[in-house]
């Protein structure tokens, strides 16, 4: 959420930031949130004012009936009560006027970095840099499921059955795999210096309403009936939810926390064929990365972030590039956003495994996240970043150390966290 003194001053600015992000649409909010601004200001100023007459009067009461002039006072009370009357009225209209203006306000996107291409959706995004060769093997690569399968390591047709659509069983070998990769992300970031956290898995409204537009709330997450309760489509939620309306020393920061989450998420519509399988569902694990710092730092920061994800996906044998998301692909708190995808040797290209965002203070001044220093108080900067999400990136992982064989080469990282295994063996056919 923008600053709203910053609307009111820079305009043509918010309008300009809105057209890149093609969201002409939005254009007509930034005139009237200024006119409901001046309203509300105006309302303020009556508002002071007949507090403050109150004030005189009130104490102007108090001397007639210490003087015996009870009648004066009487009246002057009558004139008192009047003016509750339409302090009331201001409030309720005051009330009114600065709900109006947070809905709005958080429909108005936040200014992107001036780095950020401009293009309408994910097809304009663009490559910024390869990381390890992207081999394509002399022998056919089976879809996922199949390889899964050949370890008799994967269910769906049960988990169609007990859940719908959209979940999975993992089993044996492959459901080791799993827990393998999200332990090793674990202790990979803890390595890099980030306190390690489990977090509620529920957030109240509030917290959604500060982590993410209506829009994605709407197609992302699943709501508790009866409750002020939502399942998490991410930790971050929850990890940047945990400083709201908290004041940090400016000393304590950066907070650089990585936390494990299950996640829930309602992936509306239809989907290809090649995000069938684990590739898209409604249930995962992922290790992700959060940071709270000051606003000179965000930037470095980022760049620190996404290199994490990259460095993790290499030690695992994971050829991958990073796309920078454009202008029309970001979100609208997101101020700059880049993609980790991995190389697929089956399908001959990459595909998204993690996605690394740069808010500013747009979560902060929604959760009234903020900083102490010696010159006063200002939000606090967050970030967050994909760790790894497994089953998506067992994808990567399973199509990159496939052998000839169809056996699963361990990279040797991940052995420690497979009892010592080098690689997987197929099972034989009963």
């Amino acid at each position: 959420m923008l600053d709203l003194k910053f609307v009111r001053e820079n305009p043509e600015v918010v309008k300009e930031n809105i057209k890149k992000k093609f969201q002409d649409k939005k254009l007509p909010l930034v005139d009237e949130v200024i006119e409901l601004d001046k309203d509300a200001r105006a309302t303020q100023q009556e508002m002071d004012s007949l507090r403050e007459s109150r004030k005189k009067v009130s104490s102007e009461i108090g001397k007639l009936y210490a003087n015996g002039k009870k009648e004066e006072a009487e009246m002057l009370k009558e004139e008192v009560t009047k003016n509750a009357d339409k302090l009331e009225e201001f409030e309720k209209k005051h009330s009114e006027l600065t709900g109006k203006i947070r809905q709005i306000m958080l429909s108005i996107p936040n200014i992107i970095d001036e780095s950020v291409p401009i293009g309408k959706d994910d097809s304009e995004n663009v490559e910024r840099e390869k990381f390890g060769e992207n081999i394509v093997p002399d022998f056919e690569i089976p879809y996922h499921t199949e390889i899964m399968e050949s370890f008799n390591g994967i269910d769906l047709d049960a988990a169609g059955r007990v859940a719908g659509n959209g979940f999975y069983y993992l089993i044996g070998d492959i459901a080791r795999l799993h827990s393998a990769v999200i332990s090793y992300a674990r202790d990979f970031m803890i390595d890099r210096g980030f306190t390690y956290c489990v977090p509620p898995f529920m957030i109240r409204s509030s917290v959604v309403d500060g982590v993410m537009s209506f829009e994605e709330m709407d197609a992302m997450m699943y709501k508790i009936e009866g409750e002020d309760l939502y399942l998490i489509g991410t930790s971050e939620h929850s990890m940047i939810g945990k400083f709201i309306d908290t004041i940090i020393n400016e000393d304590e920061l950066p907070k650089t926390l990585t936390s494990y989450s299950p996640c829930f998420r309602k992936e509306k519509g239809a989907h290809g064929i090649e995000e069938r399988g684990v590739y898209r569902i409604h249930q995962f694990e992922k290790q992700e990365m959060i940071v709270v710092c000051k606003p000179e730092e965000s930037m470095m920061w980022f760049d620190k972030l996404w290199q994490n994800t990259v460095d993790l996906f290499r030690s695992l044998d994971i050829p991958v590039r990073t796309l920078e998301c454009c202008s029309g692909d970001l979100a609208d708190l997101k101020v700059k956003s880049v993609d980790v995808e991995a190389w697929s040797p089956r399908q001959k290209k990459y595909f998204e495994v993690g996605s690394c965002s740069n808010l500013t203070d747009a979560q902060a001044r929604r959760l009234k996240i903020r900083v102490k220093s010696k010159d006063g108080k200002y939000f606090a900067h967050t970030l967050n970043n994909t760790v790894a999400a497994p089953p998506r990136m067992l994808i990567a992982f399973l199509e990159n150390n496939l052998q000839a064989d169809g056996s699963v080469r361990i990279p040797e990282v991940l052995r420690p966290y497979m009892g010592g295994k080098e690689k997987l063996e197929k099972c034989k056919k009963v």
